[in-house]
Parts: C-alpha cells; sequence; structure tokens
C-alpha cells in the first residue's frame, strides 16, 4: 500500500504580507548554492591551466555569451548578459535541489524545534524545488516578460507596440494573447516538469519493493532522469528568454 504523499502548508506572516515558508527557505538555498558555486569558480581564475570549477563557470559564461552572441549580436545582448547568467544558474540549482536528500536529518522535528515552524518546511527524505512552485516559475516568467517589453521601449521607443497592429489592427488581439502567452508557457512548462518529477520521486520512495529490473533500484534511475530533464528545462527557459529579447530588439520585428 502506497502512503499518501502529504506536506502542510506552512506560511510565514509580515505585517500584511504571507509568504510559503519551504519555498522561500528553498529559494535562500539556492541562492546560497549559487553563490558559493560562482565565488568558488572565480576564486582562482588563472589564464593559465584552470581548475574544474573554473572550466565549468566558464563554459557556461561562453555558453550564454554564444547563445546571445547567435541571437542578436553581442553589442545589443551585452547588457542581459549578466541577467541569463543568473537566471540560467539559479534555474539548474533550482531544479536540482528538489534531488538533494534532506540534510536536517529531521532533527528539527526530533529536537521539537518549533521556530519559524522549522520542523514543518523541512519535514520529508528530500529538500524541494523552489521552481516546484508555480508562484516561483511565474516571478521568473514576468520577469522575462518585462525586460523583453522594456528593451524593446528602449532600442525602439514607443514604435516597439507599432508590430501589435501589423499587417492589419485586427491582428492587435491575436498579438497581445500571444504576449499573454509568453509568460504562461514558460511558467507551466517548467514547473510542470519539476512538480511532476519531485511527486514521482516521493511515490518511489514509499513502493513497498526496494529494487525492480534485476536488481536496479528505481530511486537511481529516476534521480539521472530527472537531473537530465532539470538541465534541460533550465536549458529551455534560458534559450527561450533570449529568443524573446532577440524578438523585441530586432530591427526587423
Amino acid at each position: 500500500m502506497i502512503k499518501e504523499v502529504h506536506e502542510e502548508l506552512v506560511l510565514w506572516h509580515l505585517g500584511n504580507m504571507t509568504f510559503h515558508a519551504r519555498t522561500l527557505m528553498m529559494t535562500w538555498i539556492t541562492m546560497f548554492l549559487v553563490i558559493v558555486f560562482c565565488l568558488n569558480g572565480a576564486r582562482n581564475l588563472t589564464s593559465g591551466k584552470p581548475g574544474k570549477m573554473q572550466n565549468v563557470l566558464e563554459w557556461i559564461v561562453d555558453f550564454v555569451t554564444n547563445l546571445v552572441g547567435d541571437n542578436m549580436g553581442l553589442e545589443k545582448g551585452r547588457p542581459i548578459l549578466g541577467y541569463l547568467l543568473t537566471l540560467i544558474t539559479f534555474v539548474f540549482f533550482s531544479n536540482m535541489l528538489g534531488l538533494i536528500p534532506n540534510f536536517t536529518f529531521n532533527l528539527f522535528e526530533h529536537f521539537h524545534i518549533e521556530f519559524a515552524q522549522l520542523n514543518k518546511v523541512f519535514e520529508g527524505p528530500v529538500l524541494s524545488s523552489p521552481t516546484a512552485d508555480i508562484n516561483i516559475t511565474m516571478a521568473l516568467a514576468l520577469m522575462t516578460i518585462i525586460m523583453v517589453i522594456g528593451l524593446g521601449v528602449k532600442h525602439k521607443g514607443l514604435h516597439y507596440f507599432h508590430h501589435f497592429v501589423e499587417p492589419f489592427k485586427v491582428f492587435a488581439i491575436i498579438h497581445i494573447i500571444d504576449m499573454l502567452s509568453k509568460p504562461m508557457t514558460l511558467a507551466f512548462r517548467l514547473f510542470g516538469n519539476i512538480f511532476a518529477g519531485e511527486i514521482l520521486i516521493k511515490v518511489i520512495l514509499m513502493l513497498p519493493g526496494k529494487s525492480v529490473l534485476g536488481g536496479i533500484p528505481p530511486m537511481v534511475v529516476w534521480l539521472a532522469f530527472s537531473i537530465f530533464i532539470g538541465a534541460i528545462q533550465s536549458y529551455v527557459f534560458t534559450v527561450l528568454t533570449t529568443a524573446y529579447i532577440s524578438q523585441a530588439v530586432s530591427s526587423d520585428h
């Protein structure tokens, strides 16, 4: 019998504002991991034989730089390089966080530490991905669309909005729907893939058997697949963000 997958929703309140405690904590952990990763990669920069962390960091920088250069040219795309580098690393680490075992080992619950309900925030065998919360993915998508419109206006002025009525004014409704659908598809694609992966991990952990297919643990197989999906989703989100911005700043759009 598989037990019901259930986690109690923990909310923090600050004045009139309400925060999803688990998502907020996981976002802070992700931010910390991104900072540590970047500092380690840039700590001993050398033009000689680089270390492993520097190699990884340089590969990410080269990937984003080439992506921007191929889509809009480095001159136009240079201002967004920092945003795209932050975006791809944050989304990747967010996707991976849900695969990490709960490093607190439920000690908050064991010692009955109820400060800020941390015993419930860090409940379960694994951590959770911030991107498994639609609020996070929608916030990322909205930042992208705001940047698309902002850079479009910066490069073209109010003429940027002229494409909404091309080739005929009646097409304005189609262009508006297209603009509104972009953040929706960005947010729900990322959220759906990561959320579904986390649910399946929790279900596998509750299976009565320990292994299938001649002794291959199902968790190992699914973790490998989840790492692949998490990496692909961070790539897709960044590529689509670059493509949308490129369309907004291009001279023929």
